[in-house]
This record gives structure tokens, sequence and C-alpha cells, in this order.
């Protein structure tokens, strides 16, 4: 009996050590979708209407990456958007129409892996959520499942957009809606228009704004409206909005990651980086000077040096070495290797006097 049971744990020890070589995450991180959230480490919704309630501002950053992922979560950023702006940005379109949901995720993913305490927003791109309420609940479910966010982002306040959001809230999906100017719907606006700078526009940004709020959306953005149009929709509103190039009366701001940081000075990105966006750091100066540097040391032989050559070979080994060189008959290749070895030492005595 004991022989049996001894068998029956063997049987069973084998089944779950191949059920961890077929999982390509970590055992203890076997679940796909969102992190379980706690108070004390990921942003919840419930914090955030907290902050609203008490009239603290809500910061919010968009990032597309690990590295700047990193950097958001390090300051202490409440949300972190993963836009689709990352086909201009990141990409190098004109719009953000290429970007495609398997594009979206590989971003999100990137993103979720850096960015531990932020709530995790992923934006639904254009032609993944427009054709069916069934299309945006599939977008966004993979969006949650295979991106890692906690909540999705789409744009617009059409009917068939209010109706996209409701029907993602109640399959369970957090949902921050977005209105004024929406880069999505470009072919209509005729362009990066903003909005709401006439009576009728003014209105409808309100009216769309408290319609998404009917929906269910936890949270809308505004974009490119006017401050006084923002102050009116966040007045209105009992939801957070979260203002981009719309003044100072919204329940928080966002920027992009590369636009605040002054990235990039590239005539493409000069093009496509919006007028309203403060510049906190001119990063992208910082860059073109370390890459000349760069590009000027490898060209006059100076990197690396001793400090940055920290791999040694023992004088016997060089001398086996050398050897067997030359026994290939590669007397040339144990030339430079023993010139090599006789610099690298007279470096190493120089620096370290």
């Amino acid at each position: 009996m004991a022989f049996s049971l001894i068998r029956r744990c063997s049987r069973a020890a084998r089944t779950i050590t191949a059920a961890r070589f077929m999982s390509n995450v970590p055992e203890n991180t076997v679940y796909g979708g969102p992190k379980p959230q706690n108070s004390n480490q990921r942003v919840t919704l419930t914090q955030l209407r907290q902050k609203h309630r008490k009239g603290e501002a809500i910061t919010v950053v968009t990032a597309y990456d690990y590295p700047s992922a990193v950097h958001v979560d390090t300051a202490g950023i409440d949300v972190c958007l993963v836009g689709d702006s990352a086909s201009m940005v990141v990409h190098g379109h004109d719009t953000t129409l290429p970007i495609s949901l398997d594009e979206m995720l590989v971003h999100c993913r990137a993103v979720a892996r850096g960015a531990k305490r932020p709530l995790l927003v992923g934006d639904l791109p254009f032609g993944t959520y427009e054709s069916s309420t069934l299309q945006a609940v599939d977008s966004a479910v993979r969006v949650l499942k295979e991106g890692s966010m906690d909540a999705i982002k789409l744009e617009g306040g059409s009917p068939s957009r209010i109706t996209a959001a409701k029907s993602i809230v109640e399959a369970g999906i957090a949902v921050m809606g977005h209105v004024g100017l929406t880069p999505q719907a470009i072919s209509v606006l005729g362009g990066f228009r903003p909005q709401g700078r006439n009576i009728a526009s003014a209105v409808k940004v309100v009216e769309t704004a408290m319609a998404l709020q009917e929906a269910g959306c936890f949270s809308v953005v505004l974009e490119c409206v006017p401050p006084p149009v923002a102050a009116a929709a966040t007045s209105a509103l009992h939801i957070p909005t979260i203002g981009i190039g719309a003044g100072p009366f919204c329940s928080g701001q966002v920027l992009v990651y590369h636009d605040l940081l002054g990235m990039m000075q590239h005539p493409h990105h000069a093009k496509v980086t919006p007028k309203f966006c403060k510049q906190y750091a001119q990063v992208g100066e910082v860059i073109n000077k370390a890459l000349l540097e760069y590009k000027e040391e490898v060209s006059k032989h100076s990197f690396p040096g001793p400090s940055h050559s920290p791999y040694k070979i023992s004088s016997n080994d060089l001398d086996g070495f050398l050897s067997e060189l030359q026994k290939l008959g590669l007397d040339e290749a144990a030339s430079a290797a023993a010139a090599s070895a006789e610099k690298m030492q007279s470096s190493d005595s120089l620096s370290s006097q």
C-alpha cells in the first residue's frame, strides 16, 4: 500500500513538473490577466475615486515600453496609459490609425512588466471596436488577458461608441472614455482640430462626456477643448476628467512620456508634438550629445579603454592560446593577439598610475 501511494505521488509530481514546463511564465504568475489589485501596490479605481472626491489631481502619463514604464512607476504616477499614439511616437506614422491590436498588445505587455504601481489602461486602436459590440468586447478582453492591462480606453461619443462602452463595462471591464479631439476620427474631423470652439461643439463635448458616464465609464479624457468647456464637463460629471490640452480645470492631466521629456527633436516628431505640451526636460539633447561622443570615441579608437574591457586571460593561457594559433598556421592572428595583450597591459599600467 505504501509503495502504491509513493507511485501515485510520483506521478502527481511528474504531472506538476510537466505543467510548469509547459507554462511560459513563472509558476506563481500563471494567471495571465491583470495582477490582483492591492491597495498598497497597484493603484485601484477605488483610490482614483477617493482622490477625485477629495479634489486631489490625478496624474496620468502615456508610455509605450518597459524602460519608460519603470520611470513612470518610480515617479509614483497614478495611471499609465498605453496609447495608440505609439503609432506616431514609436512607429513613425503620421496618424494613430495604422497601429494594430497585436502591435498594441506588445506595448501593453512591455509596460505591464515595468509599471507595478500605476493603474494600467490600454487603448483600443482604430478598427477593433467599431463593427459591433461583440468585436468591442472581444478586443477589450484581449487587452486585459493578453496585454495585462487593468482597463481599456476608447474614443468618441457616437451612439455606437456609447453602446460599445456600455457593453464592455457590462462584460466586467473598466472603461475610460475620450471626447473632444479624437485622433482616430481625423477623417471626419478634417485633421487634428480642437473641438468645443463654438456653441454646438462645446455642448456636444459636455453631452458626450455625460453619455459616456451614463454608459459606465470610470473616467473621461478631454482633449484639445477650451478650458471653460472642460470646466463645464468636469462640473457636470461625477467621474474624473483627464485633460490633455484642455486647461487646468480637469480632475487630472495626461501627457505623453516622450513629449514631456523633450525626447526627440527630429522634424517628424516636431511636427506631431502638440502645442499644449510642456517639456519638463530636454532629454533629446542629452541623448544626441551622448551619441555624438560615442561616435567620436569609437572613431578615434579611444573606446573601449581598459575600464570597459574587463575580461582577462591569464599569461599562461595566453601563451598556450598563441601556441595553438601558430600550430593552426595563424601566425598573423597570434601576432595580433600578442600585440593587443601588450597594449592592454600598457594601458592598464597607465590608468593605474
